[in-house]
């Protein structure tokens, strides 16, 4: 099961080169700083936009073969978009807009109405006007909209873009939810990285309208060209772990990570439940013996895989904890006088506090 797509389009001074595949059911992200083509290939991608040469397929269904001179209308290709403006009918109320798009679905159902507003929750919208929603509840609505006309392919164009920081953090757990529960694969366009971490599975990186990298999110986390786009404050290691159970004596979840554990506060997961925590090199210390009498309750053993250069007069550690690769940032100093080389055993410590974790 797979979405691949290969196209190719120059609009004036401007060329597309893109190249990615994505195992279906998931997500990916396309990331890349603003005018490197993000748009472009989503609506190559959704039909809205020809493209000069190429291919995009979907499991089975070819959509786009300009050898073979295939070339699916848009609506027929099955796919939901959403775009960064909601674009919802604003003489209609909440439930009519729904089963607008739910009368001209052309395929058969796989999720109801019920079903969309208890994803999103938007029982409590259903006889509002739509202008006189917020923004992150119209987002929500164009979201719903766009999952009833039963696409095979959600398409999201920056559909937070729009909104402040609340009402961001309002709509995120809603798509989480979308990934989760709904065996739909999306295409998420951002330049947030924030967002990418909450919602991908996968990520492909862009820059001048080509693509230049793509790989799971683990992986593409620690890549340099993304590290360049994100900047310093936010390197480090995003790492899927596997949940344990409580942990009686702090009330803390215990997360298996690579070899090691983590003890995170982020409420009762159930145990054998995946979690993603991204770990930021700046919040990492690095130790040479096994710690003891601190008060960060996390540590990581592990062998240092890599050592090089980075901002300020530091260096980026790579070390693996056991198959999964994590970051810790410190000065020229420090790796001096520790006498860190690859090879080297290790303690990674990292308090509790400046975990960032996310049920996946």
């Amino acid at each position: 099961m797979m979405l691949q797509v290969s196209v190719k389009k120059i609009r004036g001074t401007f060329e597309l080169d893109a190249h990615f595949e994505l195992p279906t059911p998931g997500v990916v992200g396309l990331f890349g700083r603003s005018g490197c083509g993000k748009s472009t290939l989503l609506n190559i991608i959704s039909g809205l936009l020809d493209a000069d040469s190429g291919r995009v397929a979907l499991d089975d269904s070819i959509l786009l073969d300009t050898q073979r001179r295939i070339d699916v209308p848009t609506e027929r290709r099955r796919m939901g978009y959403v775009f960064q403006d909601a674009r919802l009918f604003p003489h209609l109320r909440v439930a009519a807009n729904l089963r607008y798009a739910q009368r001209r679905a052309a395929a058969v159902p796989f999720v109801t109405l019920e079903r969309v507003a208890e994803l999103l929750n938007l029982g409590p919208l259903m006889d509002r006007r739509t202008h006189a929603l917020s923004g992150g509840e119209r987002q929500r609505v164009a979201i719903g909209r766009a999952l009833l006309s039963q696409p095979s392919l959600l398409l999201l164009d920056e559909p937070l873009a729009s909104l402040d920081a609340s009402r961001r953090e309002e709509v995120l757990p809603y798509l989480e939810t979308l990934r989760d529960q709904l065996a739909i694969p999306m295409v998420y366009v951002s330049h947030d990285f924030d967002e990418v971490l909450r919602v991908a599975t996968h990520l492909v990186l862009m820059e001048s309208g080509r693509t230049t990298a793509q790989g799971n999110l683990g992986e593409m986390s620690l890549n340099p060209a993304v590290r360049a786009i994100i900047g310093p404050d936010a390197v480090g290691a995003i790492v899927d772990g596997t949940v344990l159970g409580l942990d009686a004596s702090s009330g803390l979840t215990r997360v298996r990570v690579g070899h090691g554990e983590l003890k995170i506060n982020c409420g009762r997961g159930a145990p054998g439940s995946k979690m993603r925590v991204q770990l930021l090199a700046r919040d990492l210390i690095v130790a040479t013996h096994p710690a003891q009498q601190l008060s960060v309750r996390n540590s990581l053993e592990g062998v240092v895989k890599s050592i090089g250069d980075d901002v300020d007069d530091s260096d980026l550690i790579e070390i693996d904890i056991g198959g999964t690769l994590i970051m810790a940032r410190i000065t020229k100093a420090a790796t001096r006088e520790l006498h860190l080389v690859p090879g080297l055993r290790v303690w990674a410590l990292v308090k509790t506090a400046s975990l960032r974790p996310h049920a996946i």
